[in-house]
């Protein structure tokens, strides 16, 4: 407590949270990793790390679109460094995330647009919106190469509508259109879009009275775990934005708007299904049971309406190729094959394949547990919960890839960072601290006697 008084007059005390501007000195580990991002050692040394996690691509990776953004990426990140020791400290950070965000995300993504290299989900997507408009399904009825599996729910051809309609990329599923036709028509364009718009909303959502989400959300753009895939591919981007914009409105008590949002990414792929429970249980906790009724029905009821009527018009080829094919049960294996823990123990043969459906049905019950036995009350703590689930199903999948791990990343940082320290209570409107009133202001510049 900061207490004082003047001649011959006592004063009420302050609480040292209000003498401190509304925060307790040292609150929260994630704000004192946040200021010191500030500094110039911490930036330099980020830049450089990243443009090792890059310079490895160019000699470890099989994949030429890879071994072009390694290249790229890695000269970015170098010159950011270089940028964020000599300039002067206001300019250093902010012209450092913006070199590294064009050099690392941009241009390799114009690049490779423009010659119309992308990776084979990329190519996968827009065939299956070709296929969307030609046939009235996204999924070929007997597939027979790798490429020919779409692993997808049927709203993400919808991000391929525009090379459909623009044309070109009709051959390879590697290799679609080049030139300014292929950039405006590229799926990855629209992943882009997606994710950024989401994050930028989730943000303000959780963040309405504080700064804006410009400079952080250039940052993670900038950073490997976000670069590397949007220029690449990006296939996984729209559903890590809808996620984390899903889970923000349920921390707003907003439970229609949350449920129109997780539908939508639950209709994207399998992946996102296990952000409804979770939404739900913190409207249940925050708001009651009739919220998230409402999130619940609006959720399901709208993914169930998307994908139902093409697993009626083609039960066989959506089981083999959305639900098979990624759990590597199918006649041809994903080629998803990073040595994650399930990936190991799956390669012991039949007994093994089947050892990780297990693992993962009791992974997925013990964060059931937990989640029904300490609800969530946060949009932060929900996200929190939603990414260990994920990392936990990821790593004992059958078949999976690093990259996937984004998600859970992502979901855990990016909340997390809009709320500073996580202690935002969900549904509750953030108001700008409290300030002493001038008494109050007056016995803490007087010094006590």
């Amino acid at each position: 407590m900061v207490t004082s008084r003047l001649p011959g007059r006592p004063l009420p005390a302050v609480p040292a949270q209000r003498a401190f501007g509304g925060r307790r000195p040292g609150q929260g580990l994630l704000a004192a990793v946040v200021r010191s991002a500030g500094r110039r050692r911490v930036q330099v040394a980020g830049c450089l790390v990243a443009a090792g996690w890059a310079g490895v691509f160019p000699l470890a990776s099989a994949l030429p679109n890879q071994r072009l953004w390694g290249t790229v990426a890695a000269g970015a990140y170098l010159l950011a460094a270089l940028l964020a020791a000599v300039l002067p400290r206001p300019h250093a950070g902010r012209a450092a995330a913006l070199v590294a965000v064009v050099g690392a995300a941009l241009v390799p993504l114009v690049l490779l647009a423009l010659h119309g290299y992308r990776q084979s989900e990329v190519g996968v997507v827009e065939r299956s919106a070709r296929l969307l408009l030609h046939t009235g399904s996204p999924y070929l009825p007997h597939p027979v190469r790798v490429t020919d599996y779409d692993p997808y729910l049927p709203v993400m051809s919808l991000f391929g509508l525009p090379r459909a309609l623009l044309g070109g990329g009709g051959g390879s599923v590697d290799s679609g259109a080049g030139g300014l036709l292929g950039l405006a028509g590229d799926a990855r364009i629209c992943f882009a879009a997606v994710f950024l718009l989401c994050l930028a909303a989730a943000w303000r959502l959780l963040r309405p009275y504080g700064a804006s989400a410009a400079v952080p959300l250039t940052v993670l753009t900038a950073s490997p775990l976000v670069a590397l895939p949007l220029a690449v591919g990006g296939v996984d981007l729209p559903l890590i934005g809808l996620c984390c914009l899903g889970l923000a409105l349920a921390g707003r008590g907003r439970p229609v708007s949350a449920g129109l949002v997780l539908a939508l990414a639950c209709a994207l792929k399998w992946t996102a299904w296990p952000a409804v429970p979770v939404a739900a249980v913190l409207l249940w906790a925050v708001h009651g049971r009739a919220a998230a009724a409402r999130c619940v029905m609006v959720a399901v009821t709208g993914a169930v309406a998307a994908v139902v009527p093409f697993v009626l018009a083609a039960p066989e080829a959506v089981l083999e190729q959305v639900v098979r094919f990624p759990l590597g049960l199918s006649a041809v294996r994903t080629p998803a094959t990073s040595p994650l823990p399930g990936h190991l123990i799956a390669c012991l043969g039949p007994g093994g394949r089947w050892a990780c459906l297990v693992l993962l049905g009791l992974g997925g019950a013990a964060v059931a547990a937990r989640l029904l036995y300490r609800p969530p009350l946060t949009a932060v703590q929900a996200a929190d919960r939603l990414a260990v689930g994920l990392a936990g199903a990821f790593l004992l999948a059958p078949a999976g890839r690093f990259g996937y791990l984004a998600l859970p990343v992502i979901l855990a940082l990016w909340l997390r960072l809009a709320t500073r320290t996580g202690q935002v209570a969900a549904g509750t409107p953030r108001v700008p601290s409290a300030r002493p009133r001038p008494s109050e202001s007056l016995s803490a510049t007087v010094p006590s006697r």
